[in-house]
């Protein structure tokens, strides 16, 4: 227990523990894209249950670009004041907070006909079927420009640091993935090329954030099907991004709705696993490389939890639907409750009102009061 609740640091942020709450879009942002008092409660909530980082759910860089109803955003400066709130909230009840920025792209099927959405090439998304156009140069420029000011507007909150979603098959993970990008010029063929789009955006916000400013990835292990990223490109691109100076990889999956599925199947030499699905290709990763891995997905018991602490290199453990059900878990677990997380990872907890928790009836019954 004691590892896992030692103060540790990710570049300058001293974190209290090991527990991150993953990014979780709660759809209870207003229409465009500020806060409520519903998410303010939610945030205060978790701070007080001993996380020692939240992040939260992907915010949109650019106004035009909304994949999902209810989400944050962060496309102009409007968000600052609200967002210096959240910061001082969580701040004051003892946790660190990242803002997790993303360009969706065509993993939605939200507004679709009334805004162009923006991909690598002219190929579907597998799962939602929606076509997106293929990016100039100039647009590429464009949105690596949106992920810097975001990223500032971000610093200037209060955030304690930023996470850029290069996974689960948004606009970054098409660039990465050879079955999504088939361009024939310089972002397009050889996987540096495919890299560029990434690399490109990181140096654009570590030029306006500052040396110091702690900049998070999130990638896929792998995309999991023939022909897309395989899990030995996504080992080089996290050397690469060590190389340049990112803080710290989570190390993800697209498996939505999917994990119970595909629990014990083997991709790329490795099996995603009933307890910390991606376990295995993080330790692989956390063996290459000095700096902090995060493996989220299917945590739900602390003994399972300390067990991948003292058996691999993964420093970080990220929760997402547990939290939904518990807020105060992390809390539970350090005053010696060792009981698994409730969450029956039913995954029922998108509702028309926003997602939170409808199993937990004590959840349900708070959620309904806000």
């Amino acid at each position: 227990m004691s590892t896992l609740f030692t103060q540790t640091r990710i570049g300058n942020m001293v974190l209290k523990n090991r527990f991150i709450r993953s990014a979780t879009w709660e759809n209870m942002a207003t229409e465009d894209g500020h806060m409520t008092d519903k998410l303010y409660a939610i945030y205060k909530e978790l701070a007080q249950g001993e996380i020692g980082l939240i992040v939260t759910g992907y915010a949109n860089i650019v106004q035009e670009e909304k994949p999902n109803a209810g989400m944050m955003g962060m496309y102009n400066d409007s968000f600052i004041e609200g967002y210096q709130k959240l910061t001082k909230l969580v701040h004051d009840n003892g946790a660190k907070i990242a803002m997790q920025l993303a360009y969706g792209g065509t993993k939605t099927t939200y507004n679709l006909g009334e805004r162009v959405i923006y991909a690598p090439s002219e190929v579907c998304e597998i799962g939602t079927q929606t076509l997106g156009k293929a990016m100039t140069l100039d647009e590429i420029n464009y949105i690596v420009d949106a992920f810097a000011q975001a990223s500032l507007r971000a610093q200037k909150s209060g955030f304690d640091c930023v996470e850029i979603h290069a996974a689960h098959s948004y606009l970054i993970n098409q660039f990465l993935s050879p079955y999504y990008n088939q361009r024939q010029d310089e972002y397009g063929g050889s996987l540096e090329n495919r890299m560029r789009f990434l690399i490109e955006i990181y140096a654009a916000v570590r030029a306006l954030v500052g040396d110091d400013y702690p900049i998070l990835v999130k990638l896929t292990a792998s995309d999991f099907f023939e022909g897309g990223l395989t899990f030995s490109e996504t080992r080089i691109i996290c050397k690469k991004l060590e190389a340049i100076g990112v803080d710290a990889i989570i190390i993800s999956g697209n498996i939505h709705g999917k994990a119970n599925n595909m629990i014990s199947d083997s991709f790329d030499g490795h099996c995603i696993q009933p307890e910390g699905y991606f376990r295995e290709y993080g330790k692989v990763i956390s063996d290459e490389l000095e700096l902090p891995i995060i493996t989220v997905g299917g945590l739900t018991d602390i003994n399972a939890i300390e067990e991948i602490a003292d058996n691999t290199n993964i420093q970080y453990f990220a929760l997402s639907r547990p939290l939904l059900s518990e807020p105060h878990l992390i809390k539970r677990w350090k005053e010696g409750d060792r009981a698994p997380a409730e969450c029956e990872t039913c995954s029922k907890c998108r509702t028309k009102r926003g997602n939170f928790c409808i199993v937990n009836k004590q959840r349900k019954k708070i959620i309904a009061n806000f």
